[in-house]
């Protein structure tokens, strides 16, 4: 009995054989195989990219006073990827350098209608909307989505501290009387702070809007990270598209 099954056994196989290798066979000949796994993948041209951007909190909701003396608030700039500063017109050391890399940022974007940048004062007792309407024709500003602005001092302050964690204070000893860090930040259409990661993966939440110093205690520069404007227009760019 276990030969007559061995041979039913043999005898199906046999059958299978003959039937099936031919077509396997066909498949792999005529690279039916290959395509109809293709099939299965979606083209990679068809796949939406992401930007890979970190997402921050949204931006506070303001209201100040722009270079016309018109009223800007976070409408102005809904549906737009902005840049945002904290500078003085009288600074006698960062900000003269840091309006002169935002104007390559202006310059790079000035025939976006979606781009924009918003320039606060941190003095706003002596940076008027007049004071500020002669600052940026003295740096022959074009754009008309750069917007300067002026208002209460405090809340200013606190936009800056709090809603882009980009540090301003009154300080007497410091040079005009105001320190401040020279940082650029990243706002998408929706008013949401973005930026990139650095090598670490650690998100950088600003961008270095000039070159940054790092001194010892006596004073010595012994580190200089350069700006990071290349970094930034990148980025511009991706939101952009988003």
């Amino acid at each position: 009995m276990k030969n007559k099954s061995y041979i039913g056994i043999s005898f199906i196989i046999l059958i299978f054989g003959i039937y099936a290798v031919p077509k396997i066979y066909n498949r792999v000949s005529n690279d039916d195989v290959v395509r109809d796994r293709r099939n299965e993948v979606e083209p990679v041209k068809e796949i939406k990219k992401s930007s890979n951007l970190v997402k921050f909190n949204k931006v506070p909701t303001y209201q100040f006073l722009n270079q016309d003396s018109i009223t800007i608030g976070n409408e102005f700039f809904k549906g737009k990827v902005h840049v945002v500063e904290f500078f003085f017109t009288t600074c006698p050391t960062i900000c003269p350098i840091m309006n002169k890399n935002m104007k390559e940022i202006e310059q790079a974007f000035i025939k976006d209608d979606d781009f924009g940048i918003a320039s606060f004062t941190i003095q706003p007792g002596h940076d008027t909307p007049s004071v500020l309407k002669t600052y940026m024709n003295s740096y022959d500003i074009k754009m008309k989505n750069w917007q300067m602005l002026t208002g209460d001092g405090g809340q200013i302050m606190e936009l800056a501290n709090k809603g882009f964690n980009i540090y301003a204070a009154m300080d007497d000893k410091a040079p005009g009387g105001f320190e401040h860090s020279g940082l650029f930040a990243l706002v998408d259409k929706n008013g949401f702070i973005r930026s990139r990661k650095d090598e670490y993966g650690n998100p950088i939440l600003c961008y270095r809007g000039i070159a940054q110093e790092t001194k010892d205690e006596e004073g010595k520069v012994i580190d200089v990270l350069p700006h990071q404007l290349t970094e930034l227009k990148e980025d511009i760019v991706k939101l952009l598209k988003e």
